[in-house]
């Protein structure tokens, strides 16, 4: 297998788990949004990503410290913006449901994250791929625009009254700001590259490994917003009772398990990435996002979300179609 085979495999590999980490919001009671938030928080943004990154880079922490300061800030402070973008994400899916946030979070998230970075490259413009990347991100964008209106027709079909049409409403335009805001985790893991740099060239670390180390600094920011935030409504609401609740097990097991899900999606992507060059967090993010809204719908069919929603359902696999194409076309666009 030669490295950009490698890589793409990798990236796939990664959409399955961004495309199934979801599920553990649909078990979160008996307890509290923020008890279950703030467990899975700190198993996905420090436990795991540290803890892997300290079994590949056992001088994790000392690269870090020889890191430049303002690099260290720049990159945590995207995360901390991502962080805002992944707290509206859960309260999309508890408003709107897995389809419709994914459908909308996703194909903003994927085009911010793709083309930020793509206009940050020297001579962009000039690059033989330019063309078909915006082509790819058009058709990406168009995927997603048709796969949402899947999502809201379908739950037009089974929420007929006024009070839920403005749920969904309000769920749709906070989808939207954490589309936006979650791209920018594409970018925190770009501005962290040079601490991979230095793993690579001082420690004699592999260009796959090394990237680890970025998501380390970058979801500093990212926990400091999510954790926070949850703190935060546990103070407020005095809800420390709810990790004391019974038969609280099961929610216990998928907070914990969305965690290690959520970030073997970004540790495998950020490995493809970093073996496809400059232009792997180009291509490779957009390729993660849309796959993983593919498989996010798979879940969600399954599930029973897309039961007796026939001519929405027809609207969904156009959508997934041109998704596939649109990945299939940024696949080309680095070959």
């Amino acid at each position: 297998m030669n490295e950009y085979t490698l890589a793409i495999t990798l990236v796939v590999f990664a959409s399955f788990f961004q495309g199934t980490f979801g599920l553990g919001m649909k078990n979160i009671a008996p307890l509290k949004w923020e008890a279950w938030w703030v467990i899975q928080s700190l198993v996905a943004m420090i436990i795991v990503p540290v803890a892997w990154a300290l079994f590949v880079i056992p001088d994790l922490f000392e690269i870090i410290q020889q890191t430049e300061n303002f690099t260290l800030f720049i990159s945590a402070f995207y995360g901390l913006l991502w962080g805002i973008g992944g707290i509206l994400f859960g309260i999309s899916v508890e408003k709107t449901g897995i389809s419709i946030t994914y459908g909308i979070v996703m194909g903003l998230a994927a085009s911010v994250g793709c083309i930020i970075p793509l206009f940050q490259i020297e001579g962009a413009f000039a690059q033989p791929s330019f063309p078909i990347i915006v082509c790819g991100v058009v058709l990406l964008l168009v995927g997603v625009t048709i796969t949402a209106i899947a999502g809201v027709k379908r739950d037009q079909l089974k929420e007929q009254n006024s009070t839920a049409n403005k749920s969904i409403k309000i769920g749709v335009l906070i989808a939207v700001a954490s589309g936006i805001l979650s791209a920018f985790l594409n970018v925190g893991f770009i501005k962290a590259g040079p601490v991979a740099k230095l793993a690579v060239e001082a420690y004699n670390t592999s260009t796959q490994n090394a990237s680890l180390a970025s998501w380390v600094v970058v979801l500093v920011g990212g926990f400091v917003m999510n954790g926070g935030y949850a703190l935060f409504l546990l103070i407020k609401n005095n809800s420390w009772s709810s990790f004391k609740v019974k038969n609280s097990k099961k929610a216990y097991f998928w907070s914990v398990l969305t965690g290690v899900f959520w970030f073997s999606a970004l540790g495998v992507y950020g490995q493809g990435a970093a073996l496809m060059g400059d232009l792997g967090p180009v291509i490779g993010w957009p390729i993660l996002l849309g796959l993983a809204l593919i498989i996010s719908n798979i879940w969600a069919y399954r599930a029973g979300e897309w039961k007796d929603a026939h001519k929405p359902f027809k609207i969904l696999l156009t959508g997934l179609a041109v998704l596939i194409g649109a990945i299939c076309l940024l696949g080309y666009a680095n070959y």
